[in-house]
């Protein structure tokens, strides 16, 4: 097995062990397209694991800038998941530098983050989720590469804006306010011992029917790729739509737990997926 195959084969197996729509979707690639992708997602995931994990923040940052460094010698670097990355990277036109845009956002979530207004948690967005629009999109097929930029670039802020919603319940215990302090008080309400006072249920709708706003035009990018990567789009983006149009209708449920596909919508995702894409 050559260095490089070797490589792979620790991102696909990391991205496996996540165990998340995102493997079942991007499985449906090509394979050196898969396999890219899955190079992406193993960087991608260090990154965040750093800026979650438990070392205090200053060994948190130092982490990060190093994660810099490693990037700006990539092409020398050992370490498996740089030498797949750098591999794809030679062969897509993978924007590497997107990479950087992420780091600036796990800094974010080190410092500790609020927003006043919307326009700011959009700014966050774009570094931590718009990122990895862009980088996928290097992987993907597309027809018009300069159109579809600022699209995959708005669905990573959509995925983003979901993921905040969704885990309402796990961000406020640990005071991660990703909320604009503006909805907030348009809705009257406070966060007070890690969770949401006021009629919260009316903010999380909110929240939810705008996530799926930007989703939708996020999703106008699938015509311009081709079939197996609109299909891994589709099949990341349909699952967020579910647990989206869940919480908009049931908001308080989000307020008790956090909420998760069913096995059987797992199921239904991928075979929606497959038949969007086709048509």
């Amino acid at each position: 097995m050559t260095e490089v195959a070797g490589a792979y084969d620790t991102c696909r197996e990391l991205a496996r062990a996540s165990g998340s729509t995102f493997y079942r979707g991007m499985s449906l690639l090509a394979r050196d397209r898969r396999n890219a992708i899955f190079a992406i997602y193993a960087l991608a995931r260090r990154i965040d694991d750093v800026a979650d994990g438990p070392l205090d923040p200053a060994e948190k940052l130092a982490g990060l800038t190093a994660i810099r460094a490693e990037l700006a010698a990539i092409d020398e670097s050992s370490d498996p998941v740089l030498v797949a990355l750098a591999d794809a990277a030679a062969r897509l036109p993978i924007p590497l530098d997107a990479f950087g845009d992420l780091v600036d956002g796990a800094e974010m979530d080190v410092r500790g983050v609020s927003f006043s207004t919307f326009n700011e948690l959009e700014w966050y967005c774009r570094r931590v989720a718009g990122s990895i629009g862009r980088l996928s999109l290097g992987v993907f097929e597309t027809f018009d590469r300069r159109a579809a930029e600022p699209l995959a670039d708005d669905l990573g802020v959509a995925l983003q804006l979901a993921n905040i919603v969704r885990d309402l319940t796990e961000d406020l215990p640990q005071r991660r306010v990703y909320l604009p302090a503006e909805d907030l008080l348009r809705f009257a309400c406070t966060v007070r011992a890690g969770s949401l006072e006021g009629p919260a249920e009316l903010l999380v709708a909110f929240e939810a029917e705008r996530a799926l706003g930007w989703l939708r035009r996020g999703l106008t990018l699938v015509p311009l790729l081709d079939r197996r990567s609109a299909a891994a789009v589709l099949a990341m983006a349909e699952s967020y739509r579910i647990l989206l149009e869940r919480i908009a209708f049931e908001p308080r449920a989000a307020l008790r737990a956090r909420p998760a596909l069913r096995r059987w919508e797992k199921g239904l995702v991928l075979a929606r997926s497959l038949t969007g894409a086709a048509g």
